[in-house]
């Protein structure tokens, strides 16, 4: 025991020692980040000033932006500065920092799309009734509870974690702290009931898949009936931005959770980590104001409001 190190800061490793690649590494990290920074404050923007986006829906939306905006700046900066300046390290109070926001951003946001999943069965499968059943006040204690189960699953997760100290390495196989890549270097104590938070955190999100997979059978099937195409149309723009997000934040989170922690830096380990990191808060803004009309439509309306030219021709 005497010859025990505690470790109190963290090394990140980089994919090359080469200086120009960590720099050029850090522009590709600064570029994506202005871009979802830009189309979230962007989607928020519109939504809040445009009275006919006043809905249910786009508050749901605008939350989901706001999570996104946070997601990306807990990992983003700190990984350009590093890239920037060449620094390697992070303290252990910075490192449990970044988890518990990214966990707490990644929470929230799950919980949101179980809501805003509800919020579209309502909106089509049961029209008459929208008004009544999806109220403001509804609309509040869902995203309060969304953030509060959040932090509560977000405390937990970090406080055991990092409960023990570090004894074993430093060493972060990546460029930010990732919860993967802290479990691997942690105590046994530490995996064994860090297992029994992943099983019990897995069986809520299958139940949420369910509940998620039943309600888009049942949107789907109920768009078909409709004669009009027009209404078809209006009620699927509505609804296929959500699933398209829905599946890809799935998709990169069960790349985060299921792929093999990295032993060693790799252009592989970096594009994973990107991909559902960065690239989930930089698609979402995209795929919202291409395939949402009345986002779209309001994105015209301000360009033409705050614009000297007629830029919303040119997004036709």
């Amino acid at each position: 025991m005497d010859n025990l190190t505690v470790f109190t800061e963290f090394l990140l490793m980089d994919v090359t020692a080469s200086r120009e690649l960590q720099v050029l590494q850090g522009v590709l990290f600064l570029v994506i980040y202005l871009g979802a920074l830009t189309g979230n404050l962007l989607t928020v923007t519109v939504i809040v000033t445009d009275s006919r986006l006043h809905s249910p829906m786009y508050f749901f939306i605008s939350n989901v932006a706001i999570i996104d905006f946070g997601c990306t700046s807990v990992v983003a900066p700190n990984a350009i500065l590093n890239s920037m300046t060449g620094n390697k390290t992070i303290s252990l109070t910075e490192c449990a920092t970044q988890v518990f926001l990214y966990v707490l951003f990644a929470a929230v946001e799950i919980a949101l799309l179980v809501v805003m999943c509800y919020d579209r069965y309502v909106a089509i499968c049961h029209p008459l009734h929208y008004g009544l059943i999806i109220t403001p006040s509804l609309c509040s204690q869902a995203t309060a509870g969304s953030w509060a189960s959040g932090l509560v699953y977000s405390a937990i997760h970090t406080g055991n974690l990092f409960r023990l100290p570090f004894t074993k390495t430093n060493v972060i196989q990546q460029y930010f702290c990732d919860a993967p890549q802290i479990l691997s270097i942690s105590s046994s104590d530490v995996q064994f009931y860090e297992c029994v938070l992943i099983t019990v955190s897995v069986s809520i999100l299958l139940i949420s898949f369910i509940f998620m997979l039943i309600s888009y059978i049942n949107i789907f099937s109920t768009v078909l009936k409709i004669h009009s195409k027009k209404v078809r149309n209006k009620a699927l723009s509505t609804c296929t931005p959500q699933l398209v997000i829905l599946h890809l934040f799935l998709i990169s989170e069960v790349v985060a959770a299921l792929g093999p922690s990295a032993k060693k830096p790799s252009l592989r380990n970096l594009l994973t980590a990107m991909f559902y990191t960065m690239v989930p808060p930089f698609v979402n803004p995209l795929i919202y104001c291409l395939r949402n009309r009345e986002i779209s439509a309001a994105l015209k309306r301000m360009l033409h409001r705050y614009s000297r030219f007629p830029l919303g021709d040119f997004l036709k």
